[in-house]
C-alpha cells in the first residue's frame, strides 16, 4: 500500500483526530497530516504564508493569480511550492464554490489554456500534483492507498451545502474502484467554529445542517465535513482535522474573513 502501519486505521486518537506536523524545507514553511505522511508513494503539504516573495497585502506565499497580486511574484511562489515537493507539475483549478469534480489524466495542459472549472481534482497519475487555493475555506486532501488515487477538494460553506465531498467520493468509486473505507482524509486549516459566523444562516444554510450551529450564529464546518465523510463510508479514524482556524492564525495563513484583500495559500497532494 505504501503506507506504514496501515492497520494505521486503528490508531488511537478518536473520531476526527488532530495530528498535524509543522516542517520547514529549504525556506518553505508547511504542515502535513500524520497519517498521509506515513504513505511513501505520495507527497502532500499545506503551505503557510510565511515564506515567498509577494508583498502586502498578499505577503508572502500567495499562489493565486486572481486576487490582484503581481504575476511574476505569484509564479515565483508557485515555483517554490513545486520545488519543495519535487513536483513535476502543479495542477490548478478555477474554484467556483460548487460540487463539480475533474479527473486529471496524462494529457499536458495546453499552453495558455485556463484551468478547469471545478472544486475537486482527482488523479492516479504520478507527477500530477493537485492544488487547492484557500483563505478560510477547507482544503480537504484524500488518498486511497489501495487503488493509489489522490484527490484534493475545495470545500467552502457552499460546497458543504452542495455535497462536494460526497460527490468526490462517488467519482472516486465509479471511476477508480475506490472504497470509502480505504480513504485517508485530511481537513486542512480553515475557519473554525470559533470564527465561522453566519448571521444570515437561515437563508444560506439548510435547516438539516443547523445542528452544527454553535453559539447562536457560528457553525462547526469541521464537524460537518467529518460527518459527511463518515456518512459516505470513510472510517472516522481515517479522518484527521488540523483544527487550525485561519482567522485566528492570520499571521500563518491567509484569511479573507480577517483581512478581506489577501492572498491564497496552497494545499497540495500528488503521487510520486
Amino acid at each position: 500500500m505504501g503506507c506504514s502501519g496501515l492497520g494505521l486505521a486503528r490508531r488511537s486518537g478518536g473520531a476526527g483526530r488532530s495530528a498535524v506536523i509543522f516542517r520547514n524545507d529549504d525556506g518553505s514553511d508547511y504542515c502535513q497530516f500524520e497519517h498521509l505522511s506515513d504513505c511513501s508513494d505520495i507527497r502532500h503539504a499545506i503551505f503557510l504564508r510565511t515564506s515567498g516573495c509577494s508583498q502586502a497585502p498578499f505577503d508572502r506565499l500567495n499562489v493565486s493569480l486572481a486576487v490582484g497580486d503581481e504575476v511574476h511574484r505569484v509564479q515565483r511562489n508557485r515555483q517554490q511550492v513545486a520545488a519543495a515537493l519535487g513536483a513535476a507539475e502543479l495542477v490548478f483549478m478555477r474554484q467556483v464554490h460548487g460540487h463539480s469534480v475533474r479527473v486529471i489524466d496524462d494529457r499536458p495542459a495546453a499552453e495558455g489554456m485556463a484551468p478547469p472549472e471545478a472544486d475537486a481534482l482527482i488523479t492516479d497519475r504520478p507527477g500530477k500534483f493537485l492544488v487547492v487555493q484557500v483563505a478560510d475555506c477547507q482544503p480537504i486532501l484524500m488518498y486511497d492507498p489501495v487503488r493509489r488515487v489522490v484527490a484534493n477538494v475545495h470545500c467552502g460553506w457552499r460546497g458543504s451545502v452542495a455535497g462536494v465531498l460526497g460527490r468526490t467520493l462517488e467519482v472516486l468509486q465509479a471511476g477508480f474502484g475506490c472504497a470509502a473505507r480505504d480513504m485517508l482524509v485530511g481537513i486542512g486549516p480553515s475557519l473554525g467554529p470559533c470564527c465561522a459566523e453566519f448571521v444570515n444562516y437561515r437563508e444560506e444554510i439548510p435547516r438539516s445542517l443547523w445542528g452544527y450551529r454553535r453559539d447562536a450564529v457560528y457553525f462547526d464546518f469541521w464537524a460537518m465535513s467529518r460527518d459527511q465523510l463518515s456518512a459516505a463510508g470513510v472510517p472516522e479514524d481515517h479522518i484527521e482535522i488540523s483544527r487550525l482556524c485561519t482567522r485566528c492564525n492570520a499571521d500563518r495563513f491567509f484569511s479573507y474573513r480577517s483581512e478581506k484583500r489577501t492572498g491564497r495559500f496552497p494545499a497540495v497532494i500528488g503521487m510520486i
